[in-house]
């Protein structure tokens, strides 16, 4: 059985996921487009403390190997996930809880199909958003995208507890 392009994109993004020379370094999403004349490949990651221009060469580097063998025509796109990271998993609204989120619903929760607040976790099955109005539940298999929205403020606030903790040590 012959393997595609695809099925080497797939692997290779399997094998960054278990390589120590990657370690720390979350893949986000990954997508793979055929296009007429070429396929078009992008990965986003991210990491704690952020991404460099470095850590995304390495990635690009380690896909473009698995795809050495073919000659088929392909972009590749390798990006930060960035302050407006988006929440793809469930694990992302418990380790991102404290931020500010925007939510969009694929059916109406309250009037409304998108939501932005406070992200305060998950329960159940749902994920819960704390709002103007309170804590509003949004049920997880109601939820077609989830992004953080980056706020100055937080990094601010952030920064000076460190200062504060340090003069006091």
């Amino acid at each position: 059985m012959q393997t595609t392009m695809l099925d080497a994109f797939a692997r290779a993004i399997d094998q960054i996921a278990h390589d120590s020379r990657f370690a720390g370094v979350e893949i986000v999403q990954h997508n793979a487009r055929r296009g007429r004349h070429s396929t078009q490949f992008s990965v986003m990651i991210d990491r704690e403390g952020g991404v460099d221009l470095a850590t995304c060469e390495r990635i690009a580097g380690a896909i473009n190997a698995g795809l050495d063998g073919y000659d088929e025509l392909y972009t590749l796109e390798v990006e930060s996930a960035g302050l407006n990271r988006p929440l793809t998993k469930p694990g992302d609204y418990e380790r991102f809880a404290g931020r500010d989120a925007k939510i969009v619903t694929s059916l109406l929760v309250q009037g409304s199909k998108t939501h932005r607040g406070v992200l305060r976790g998950v329960r159940g099955t749902n994920v819960i958003l704390e709002t103007g109005k309170g804590e509003l539940p949004l049920p997880l298999a109601t939820i077609d995208r989830a992004n953080l929205e980056y706020d100055v403020r937080f990094d601010l606030k952030r920064d000076k507890k460190e200062r504060k903790s340090k003069n006091h040590a």
